[in-house]
């Protein structure tokens, strides 16, 4: 989501008008955000046009904390004038002041006109007439601004996939000690079992019964420990990773959704693991899993 766009035009004469030509720049500046958010500064002269900006960056964008400047030099006609009436309120105010507190000084003119009220100045204005050449320029600045995201997000992608494959590789890696897990599960259950049997009972055969008995709990316990499920889960997990990328111009929150839901899985599989095979596995999954959603940030 991190971006930079530049476009300024110079002198150019408004169309329609007599005035001095004009001199405007638009500059913009994208950062990471888990939503959009757009900051405009415009001149107050051109206040107007801000709505009219406003709608074409939420057109165009889909997340990011954006900030557009735009300036414009013109010499535009203004009219100054000063309301007599608010000055004269003033100075008998602080003529009154003065011969309360008997500090005789007369307030100077200079003090007069910087009071709030005393000096209006207007300046004439058309937005459609601004509108006309500044709009053209500020699509292409927002172009600018969406390629300038796009080859950003280009690298980001091809890292995360990258990452992807290396989660993969290590869900193949525990795929193949699964069935191994489960092995070493049923004898270290079978284990305690008669260990515990021969301590209550002392050395008594194990018969059929027993046996019927230790597979039964083998079987509860596998229900609650077998990783077949968390490994079905990623798969499917992974595989709509990669068709969310394909398909969506702007998956950034279908993918850190789908991070949250494979984090979990992973959790799951760390929780269950026998081997420390696949516990290394789980971390290294663990680290490329953060490593991904640190790149997440920057995709819209």
């Amino acid at each position: 989501m991190t971006g930079y766009a530049y476009k300024a035009i110079d002198a150019v004469h408004a169309a329609g008008s007599t005035e001095e030509p004009i001199s405007f720049s638009i500059e913009i500046k994208s950062y990471n955000s888990r939503f959009l958010e757009v900051f405009i500064n415009i001149p107050p002269f051109l206040s107007g046009l801000e709505p009219r900006i406003r709608e074409i960056a939420l057109n165009a964008l889909y997340r990011g904390k954006v900030e557009i400047t735009i300036k414009l030099k013109h010499n535009a006609s203004i009219s100054v004038s000063v309301n007599k009436e608010t000055a004269q309120a003033y100075l008998q105010a602080m003529t009154g002041l003065s011969e309360a507190l008997r500090l005789y000084e007369e307030p100077s003119l200079s003090l007069l006109l910087s009071m709030d009220g005393v000096m209006e100045t207007s300046q004439s204005r058309n937005d459609d007439v601004y509108w006309e050449k500044l709009e053209p320029l500020f699509r292409s600045a927002i172009t600018q601004l969406n390629n300038e995201r796009a080859r950003e997000g280009d690298h980001a992608q091809a890292h995360i996939v990258s990452l992807i494959a290396e989660l993969e590789k290590s869900l193949e890696t525990i795929g193949r000690f699964a069935q191994e897990e489960e092995t070493i599960l049923k004898e270290r259950v079978r284990g305690r079992f008669i260990a515990h049997l021969t301590e209550i009972a002392g050395s008594y055969p194990v018969d059929a019964a027993i046996e019927n008995r230790i597979y039964a709990e083998i079987a509860a316990l596998l229900m609650k420990s077998t990783i077949a499920e968390e490994l079905s889960r990623l798969n499917a997990h992974f595989a709509e990773f990669h068709a969310e990328i394909k398909r969506n111009p702007c998956p950034g929150k279908k993918l850190d959704f789908l991070c949250q839901e494979i984090q979990r899985e992973i959790n799951t599989i760390g929780s269950k693991a026998c081997k420390h095979e696949v516990s290394g596995e789980v971390v290294s999954m663990k680290n490329a899993l953060e490593n991904i959603r640190e790149q997440l940030r920057n995709i819209e």
